[in-house]
C-alpha cells in the first residue's frame, strides 16, 4: 500500500506564500506522476497542478498559473508546491495525488490518480 503524506498548510494573509510538501511512502513504485488538487467548502475538488514522473512536464490550472510552482524534490517521489501571491479564493483543503508509472500527459483529471493523501488546509485571510 502507498501512503501520501502532506505538510505545509496553514493560515496566511493575502499576498503571502506557503510551500506544501508531499512524500510517497510504503510499497512504492519506481516512478510516479504527482499532482495537487484542492476542494473548498461546497465545491467540487479541482485540479491545481501536476508534474510528470521525470519532472520534465508541469501543468497548472489557469487560476494559479504564474503564482504556483510545482517541483520534484531530490528525495524519491517527493514534490513541493510553492504558492506565492496567495488570494482568499485559494482557501481550500489541498490534496496530493499520485499515479504509478512513467506518465507525462493526461495528468489533470481526478480519475487519473491511483493514490490520494488526507489533505492539508490552506487558509488565506483578506
Amino acid at each position: 500500500q502507498v501512503q501520501l503524506v502532506e505538510s505545509g498548510g496553514g493560515l496566511v494573509q493575502a499576498g503571502g506564500s506557503l510551500r506544501l510538501s508531499c512524500a510517497a511512502s510504503g510499497r512504492t513504485a519506481s516512478s510516479y506522476a504527482m499532482a495537487w488538487f484542492r476542494q473548498a467548502p461546497g465545491k467540487e475538488r479541482e485540479f491545481v497542478a501536476a508534474i510528470s514522473w521525470s519532472g520534465t512536464n508541469t501543468y497548472y490550472a489557469d487560476s494559479v498559473k504564474g503564482r504556483f510552482t510545482l517541483s520534484r524534490g531530490s528525495a524519491k517521489n517527493t514534490v513541493y508546491l510553492q504558492m506565492n501571491s496567495l488570494k482568499p479564493e485559494d482557501t481550500a483543503l489541498y490534496y496530493c495525488a499520485a499515479k504509478a508509472g512513467r506518465f507525462t500527459t493526461g495528468l489533470t483529471g481526478r480519475s487519473v490518480y491511483d493514490y490520494w493523501g488526507q489533505g492539508t488546509q490552506v487558509t488565506v485571510s483578506s
